[in-house]
């Protein structure tokens, strides 16, 4: 598989798919670390992480796929929403958890 299949496969494979440097447990930079607490805030539950640390070729082909350049990168149901700002931005605006409450109550009718 190429890793751009690899990619998005991961996306499309999860409704909320972080890219960041460490795990969600141990983040390995102060932007994937901001990003993951405005989630947990924002109450994301099910948040599928990829550690591009440990994933080179995913972190050296992940900004040429979604055409955004830095990490953490985060897609919600296969779109990119966007960085550490971003995601900062929606959480104060109450936009993050509007969007990750469509994504839990989508998952549950699924089930």
């Amino acid at each position: 598989m190429q890793v751009s299949e690899r990619i998005q496969a991961e996306i499309e494979g999860h409704p909320v798919v972080l890219f960041m440097k460490g795990t969600p447990q141990f983040p390995m930079c102060g932007f994937s670390s901001r990003t993951m607490q405005a989630l947990k805030q924002a109450g994301a539950s099910g948040l599928h992480t990829v550690n591009v640390l440990e994933e080179p070729e995913i972190r050296a082909n992940l900004p040429r796929y979604s055409n955004w350049p830095t990490f953490p990168q985060l897609f919600i149901n296969g779109e990119l929403i966007g960085g550490c700002d971003i995601t900062l931005e929606l959480l104060e605006s109450g936009e993050l958890a509007r969007m990750l409450k469509e994504v839990q109550l989508a998952e549950a009718h699924k089930a």
